[in-house]
């Protein structure tokens, strides 16, 4: 396999490179891998154990720039990572939804272009809009949508878009295109101090007084481990079925306070978790973020190698916090 990757510099960029490094330092067959960087210099800098790697190579560019795209072909596959949600708060709206469109209609017009047989595409569950209180998890199959008249859904509206191109690519040019629909996740590289809410109560149990939930602690969630993630995607690179889509994600649904809690006894069990606001008023909407991963199981023998309290604790290792 030689890839194109796209956002391979960030959360799950990384992850995906720390995935082949471990499979190359046991002797196992990896891609030769062409990352897309604005600075590869930079990259390398913070993660030297990436340097003089052989299967590796970083490729100065931008998606938004169709011609700094590398100029030689012979890529088999393009795994399209860009515009992940960290930096999105960063953005406007509008700068959010081209990013995310228009990067992905470079790509797809490269991968044409050069003849790249297979893209997979990393979506978002936020496509599917918001999900019904009574629904327990979102099947690939329903088809709602998040509200295009409301600016604050660029990034999941954008994220709908990008499936269609994709969508009208597969059917125009001939492409094999995988959707990855992907979740809420935790590891090494997640954000202690963004808007992360896992990320923030692991940050206030290894340096705060006190562990911190700023809303009621109702809304659910659920979190695969960012070295799960990279072989999930991984495998849809190389096995998703064409013009398919597939839930990335835990379905091991758990509430933001319980969640809180999780984190207070797994890393802090002397301090205390204050809940800012009571229990939300009767008949209303609770926020309910929880995939269904049957057709990832069931259709690639996919699953989780790492439980919730494991990928805390590897996170506030890496965070310094504990030995």
């Amino acid at each position: 396999m030689k890839l194109l990757l796209t956002g391979g510099t960030g959360f799950f960029g990384r992850a995906l490179l720390r995935h082949w490094l471990a499979s190359a330092e046991v002797g196992e067959q990896v891609p030769a891998v062409t990352v897309l960087s604005r600075s590869p210099q930079g990259f390398l800098a913070r993660y030297p154990e990436f340097a003089g790697q052989p299967w590796l190579r970083l490729h100065q560019g931008d998606i938004l720039e169709p011609a700094s795209l590398p100029s030689a072909g012979g890529f088999t596959h393009v795994l399209h990572a860009a515009a992940d949600s960290t930096a999105g708060p960063q953005l406007s709206p509008l700068q959010r939804y081209t990013q995310i469109v228009d990067g992905t209609r470079h790509l797809l017009d490269y991968a044409a272009a050069h003849r790249i047989p297979r893209f997979l595409l990393t979506s978002s569950g936020g496509v599917y809009g918001p999900q019904p209180p009574r629904m327990e998890v979102i099947c690939e199959s329903y088809n709602a949508m998040p509200d295009p008249l409301n600016a604050a859904h660029a990034y999941s509206v954008a994220k709908r878009c990008a499936e269609h191109l994709c969508a009208l690519y597969q059917q125009q040019y001939g492409l094999q295109v995988v959707i990855a629909r992907c979740f809420a996740f935790i590891g090494r590289d997640l954000p202690l101090d963004a808007h992360f809410a896992i990320g923030n109560f692991i940050r206030d149990a290894l340096s705060a007084p006190a562990i911190n939930v700023s809303g009621d602690g109702a809304p659910v969630r659920s979190y695969m481990d960012q070295r799960d993630l990279a072989h999930w995607l991984d495998v849809l690179l190389r096995k998703g079925l064409p013009g398919q889509a597939y839930n990335v994600g835990s379905d091991a649904a758990i509430t933001i306070g319980e969640l809180a809690h999780l984190v207070r006894e797994t890393l802090a069990p002397h301090k205390p978790v204050y809940i800012a606001c009571g229990a939300a008023a009767a008949g209303s909407f609770r926020n309910r973020y929880v995939p269904s991963t049957h057709k990832a199981r069931s259709e690639l023998g996919l699953g989780l190698q790492y439980t919730l309290t494991q990928s805390i604790r590897c996170a506030a290792e890496q965070a310094g916090g504990i030995g």
